[in-house]
């Protein structure tokens, strides 16, 4: 077999994206936190936002990248290359 292997595929467009979504994350969190807390301060029956909501929030959005990016590097390691050289 010649090629990378599925694996290999989904690792290297995976390191990119999350790479992506992390830095993103690390630089909205604070601001997000920030904004939120001096925004919500203002009510007569003010919360208090705990730092598990954010992490949550990260969480979710990793996952959901990891999940729709192995969607389709799987789908387009298992094609035919044959059949995208052909209608190039």
């Amino acid at each position: 077999m010649l090629g990378a292997t599925v694996p290999n595929i989904i690792t290297l467009l995976s390191k990119d994206f999350l790479l992506l979504v992390i830095v993103a994350f690390g630089i909205a969190s604070p601001i997000a936190y920030y904004l939120m807390n001096h925004w919500l301060r203002d009510f007569a029956y003010h919360i208090d936002i705990d730092w598990h909501v954010f992490l949550f929030a990260g969480l979710a959005s990793v996952l959901l990248v990891l999940i729709t990016i192995s969607f389709q590097a799987i789908k387009t390691a298992l094609n035919n290359p044959v059949n995208s050289l052909r209608s190039e």
